[in-house]
């Protein structure tokens, strides 16, 4: 019998996941997890925007994420600039029904090592946490990801004020 890490990967978005997509990201449970610049409600618009715009983003930065042949969430890397450019912002979410079975931990594992690999200038993979998802920052330091501070009060999500948890891997 086949695990399910045997069945997980990332890949490239592409034309015709929108519809899967929607269904699974039109969630509050994950939304509360995310930046705002992951709309909720989240549209058939907003699907077929952000699968356009990263299945032709080159260098491809933004990959689904696939578990047993079908879409699970996504997963992806955002390079910083001036001073910051030997730096990385890495980020994932799934879908509420694959939470809890270690499918994250699996992914940003062959995210940082696609990153470190791919792109031998980034010296540093960096993630920010906010302080009510204690279930992200264990999957961060599974994967080898240090917990560097807390930036107090800096996440305004849904009317309230969070602390954000810093985490960051450094190139071996």
């Amino acid at each position: 019998m086949l695990s399910v890490f045997q069945l997980t990967y990332i890949r490239p978005w592409k034309k015709g996941d929108e519809v899967q997509l929607l269904e699974i990201a039109n969630n509050f449970d994950i939304w509360k997890n995310l930046t705002d610049a992951f709309p909720y409600p989240y549209t058939a618009k907003d699907a077929e925007e952000w699968v356009k715009s990263n299945s032709e983003a080159d260098p491809c930065q933004n990959f689904a994420i696939i578990v047993n042949g079908k879409i699970a969430g996504g997963a992806g890397f955002s390079f910083r600039a001036g001073n910051f450019i030997r730096c990385a912002e890495v980020g994932y979410w799934l879908g509420e029904s694959y939470w809890g079975k270690g499918i994250a931990t699996h992914v940003l594992k062959e995210l940082t090592a696609f990153v470190f690999l791919q792109y031998p200038d980034i010296f540093r993979l960096e993630a920010i946490v906010a302080e009510y998802n204690p279930p992200s920052m264990r999957v961060l330091e599974k994967c080898g990801y240090e917990k560097e501070g807390v930036m107090k009060k800096k996440f305004l999500k849904n009317g309230v004020l969070w602390d954000l948890f810093l985490f960051s891997r450094l190139r071996q």
